[in-house]
C-alpha cells in the first residue's frame, strides 16, 4: 500500500503534472466558475512558476547538495568483499518491445558494475531491481542486467541478480537476504549521486554499512545561470524534488538512518 501511495503522490506532485493540473483548474474557473478572476490569477501564477523553473537553475541548486553529499570514491579500497548496484538505469518496456537491452540516463550504473567486477574478481557483485510497474507487469530490470552482462562477455554466474525489489527500501532488504553480509566486510554501493544520500541511509537502517560510490552525475558542480535548456532544467527539478520528498517520507516511516545521511567519519 505504501508503495502504491508513493507512486500516486509523486504523479500528482511531479512539477510538470502539478503545473498542468493547476493550469487546467484555472481554465475551468475562468470558463465555468463563478469567480473567473481567481482562475486568471491561478493561470498567471502557474505561468510565472513555469518560467522560473525553466529559465533559472532551480533544479540544479536543489540537486547540488544531494550530489555533493558523498564525495567521489578516490582512491578505491584495496580489498572489497562485495558490490551492490541499484537499478534505475535500464528500460524494461522499450527493451521488451525492441528486443534489446535499452538504457536510460543512468547507464553509468551498468558500466561501473562491470568495471568493479573486473577490478575485484573475488568480490560478490549484486544487481538489485525488479519490476516497478503497478498496472502493467513486465521484465524485471535484473533480467535485463543479466542479459547485458552476457552481451559484454562476462560470466553471469559471477553476479547475483535480485529481481523482487520495487524501490530502494526493498533493494536493501532483498539484497541483504541474498548475500548475508557479515560485520567488518567492505561493500561498495553504486547508484546515482543524487540518489546516494537516501540509499546509504536505507542500507544503514537495515544494518548494512556500505561505502558510497556515486555515479551518474546530473550537474557539473556549479549552477549554470545562462543556459536555456528547458527540458534539462525541468528534469533536474523533478529528480531533486523526488529525492527530497523521498528523504522526508523515509525518515518519517523510520526507514532511514537520518533525515539527510552523510559520510561516516571512518569513511
Amino acid at each position: 500500500m505504501i508503495y502504491v501511495l508513493s507512486k500516486l503522490f509523486w504523479f500528482l506532485a511531479q512539477p510538470i503534472n502539478a503545473l498542468a493540473f493547476l493550469s487546467a483548474v484555472g481554465l475551468v474557473l475562468m470558463r465555468w466558475g463563478k469567480r473567473p478572476m481567481v482562475g486568471l490569477r491561478l493561470l498567471r501564477g502557474t505561468a510565472i512558476v513555469f518560467v522560473i523553473i525553466t529559465v533559472l537553475p532551480v533544479g540544479t541548486l536543489l540537486l547540488l547538495p544531494l550530489e555533493n553529499r558523498f564525495p567521489k570514491l578516490d582512491p578505491l579500497p584495496e580489498n572489497v568483499d562485495g558490490v551492490v548496484v541499484l537499478g534505475g538505469s535500464l528500460l524494461p518496456r522499450i527493451s521488451e518491445g525492441r528486443g534489446v537491452v535499452a538504457m536510460g540516463d543512468g547507464a553509468e550504473r551498468q558500466t561501473t558494475m562491470l568495471e568493479l567486477a573486473r577490478r575485484y574478481p573475488n568480490a560478490r557483485v549484486v544487481f538489485s531491481a525488479g519490476d516497478a510497474n503497478i498496472l502493467r507487469k513486465g521484465l524485471a530490470e535484473a533480467d535485463l542486467a543479466r542479459r547485458f552482462v552476457i552481451e559484454q562477455g562476462m560470466d553471469p554466474e559471477r553476479f547475483v541478480f535480485e529481481r523482487l525489489s520495487r524501490n530502494t527500501w526493498e533493494n536493501a532488504l532483498q539484497s541483504k537476504k541474498l548475500v548475508d553480509p557479515k560485520p567488518g566486510e567492505t561493500w561498495i554501493l553504486v547508484t546515482s549521486a543524487y540518489h546516494m544520500p537516501r540509499s546509504v541511509g536505507i542500507f544503514r537502517k537495515v544494518g548494512w554499512d556500505v561505502v558510497a560510490y556515486p555515479v551518474d552525475y546530473r550537474t557539473d558542480g556549479t549552477p549554470l545561470w545562462l543556459e536555456f535548456k528547458y527540458l534539462e532544467r525541468i528534469g533536474q527539478l523533478d529528480l531533486a524534488l523526488r529525492e527530497y520528498f523521498g528523504l522526508a517520507a523515509y525518515w518519517m516511516l523510520g526507514r532511514t538512518s537520518s533525515l539527510f545521511p552523510g559520510p561516516l567519519v571512518n569513511h
